[in-house]
């Protein structure tokens, strides 16, 4: 490490590559649902819901037609109409304009659509009726910036305007009501009871062409579709067919409750790759009734960001496996600061349930109210200890963020990176916090190991192997009296912390 002799140059700017995926996204400032303990006793929409277990012994049926027949009046199809732009027809094919499409074919195909102005623009999807009265699930990436909403029911083909009760974009929940009465609507499950390998079917509207039935089964829970921004990702997978125009529909089991929505498709071509994903009707139901009592989804605040414990970092922080949160970071005057959470410390329970990574801990915050106090298990230098911390409400819109790093490779030290100090233009430039103290990052050797490690210009060096440091002095001085390969370094980086562990090692 040395230091920059040069001034530092423009603003940085991140350009970011994701998967291809039809769509639908840790300050822990993490967030969290109300849960069941804290519902209102008078809850508008009364849904019912099933919790018992469907039969596992192992017999198959040769027909699904009765399940169908059950719950097939209870999905309908949902059209938007929304404010004029270009029309934007997929493939000149005439097939409505579904979100979830768009989201996954972006500008690709933009010469194969009309370029013709349009006074209208009309969107396709699917919903689910989950109370007599005419409440219906669906997502919000269906209805975002709509103006008019028709909910089409089948096969009666009777059509209702629809009002948006409220819409969540961080799970892409959205609440729709309809002024009618005794519709037919559908018992939910319970989504935790679900098991890989039971059998589900989906129903909704794909391609606008009618509604439509798939077979398959759950492959996988918990899962985070790649991709999506989405806050709180906790998916069902499932490689029953979802193609665009299914978002909002029905993901079912077979007994015919409503146990996900059908949300999005993993695929780099459009079609359907037996990769979809559907919010677990237990998330989607919670942030229903939120919906409907508060107008929104109260969340509560931790005041931490959060990141996963990979190898390095486990092995740096002396820990005997890669599960649980680190925190990387704990804003001051906080839920979590009042309760003596450190930066390093890792959260391996919320409330005597197991942390296995940092979204497992999101989606548990996520299920505690605000103000709730609740007992975290942390290890701190080695040693677990316990911690009652309160959590406060999510102030406004502020998002939760899951740190991040990528893996190290190289065969140079920290000779690679050039710091200097951070002068007032720079924290201008920047926009670093006055609280942010450190060496400022002017330079990362594109070989170097830290480089590999994510480490970036315009990143600020907290710590070197748990030593603060407050200026590119001091940061050069603790560079020299490194002796292992492996350097552990906390950074300051796009808003947040996060560690991320330097191994020249890795030389292959």
């Amino acid at each position: 490490m040395k230091e920059s002799k040069h001034a530092f140059g423009p603003r940085m700017r991140a350009f970011v590559m994701g998967v291809a995926v039809v769509a639908l996204g840790c300050s822990l400032t993490v967030s969290a649902f109300s849960g069941d303990a804290k519902k209102s006793k008078e809850t508008v929409a009364r849904v019912e819901v099933d919790h018992s277990p469907i039969d596992r012994q192992g017999d198959l049926t040769t027909s699904f037609a009765p399940v169908v027949k059950k719950v097939g009046p209870s999905v309908v199809n949902v059209y938007t109409t929304s404010k004029a732009q270009a029309r934007n027809t997929a493939f000149g094919s005439g097939v409505p304009d579904d979100p979830m499409f768009r989201r996954f074919f972006g500008d690709r195909f933009e010469s194969q659509r009309s370029p013709m102005p349009a006074p209208k623009r009309r969107g396709a999807g699917s919903g689910v009726i989950v109370t007599k009265d005419g409440y219906i699930l669906t997502n919000h990436h269906v209805v975002e910036g709509a103006e008019e909403i028709r909910v089409v029911l089948t096969p009666d083909k009777r059509e209702f305007a629809a009002k948006v009760v409220g819409s969540d974009s961080k799970t892409d929940i959205a609440v729709l009501k309809v002024d009618a009465k005794d519709l037919p609507y559908l018992t939910l499950g319970d989504s935790e009871q679900l098991e890989i390998g039971d059998l589900v079917l989906a129903l909704g509207n794909p391609f606008g062409i009618g509604q439509t039935v798939t077979m398959g089964m759950v492959s996988a829970k918990g899962r985070a579709a790649l991709g999506q921004e989405l806050e709180y990702q906790d998916f069902i997978q499932t490689d029953a067919a979802i193609n665009p125009g299914n978002s909002g529909g029905a993901l079912v089991d077979a007994k015919g409750r409503l146990i996900g929505i059908n949300t999005a498709i993993l695929s780099r071509t459009g079609a359907n790759n037996g990769i979809g994903f559907a919010v677990p009707v237990n998330l989607a139901r919670d942030v229903m009734e939120n919906l409907i009592e508060h107008g929104r989804v109260v969340r509560g605040f931790l005041g931490v960001m959060i990141q996963d414990v990979d190898p390095d970092l486990a092995k740096a922080f002396d820990l005997d496996d890669r599960e649980g949160a680190l925190v990387s970071q704990v804003e001051p005057d906080g839920a979590a600061d009042q309760a003596g959470l450190q930066t390093g410390d890792v959260i391996v329970q919320f409330g005597g349930e197991k942390v296995t990574d940092s979204r497992s801990l999101k989606l548990r915050v996520a299920g505690t109210s605000p103000r709730t106090k609740t007992v975290l298990t942390i290890v701190r230098d080695g040693k677990e200890k316990e911690v009652t911390v309160k959590l406060r409400e999510l102030p406004g819109e502020e998002m939760a963020a899951t740190g991040s790093r990528e893996n190290a490779r190289s065969d140079k030290r920290l000779q690679g990176v050039e710091v200097s100090n951070l002068e007032q233009d720079v924290r201008r430039q920047l926009r670093i916090p006055s609280s942010v103290e450190g060496a400022l990052v002017s330079n990362v050797d594109p070989g170097s190991a830290a480089y590999e490690s994510g480490l970036r210009r315009g990143d600020v060096i907290l710590e070197i192997n748990r030593e603060s440091i407050s200026g590119a002095d001091e940061a050069i001085e603790l560079s020299k009296n490194l002796e292992d390969d492996r350097t552990l370094l906390r950074i300051w980086s796009r808003g947040g912390s996060r560690y991320l562990v330097v191994d020249e090692g890795k030389v292959g």
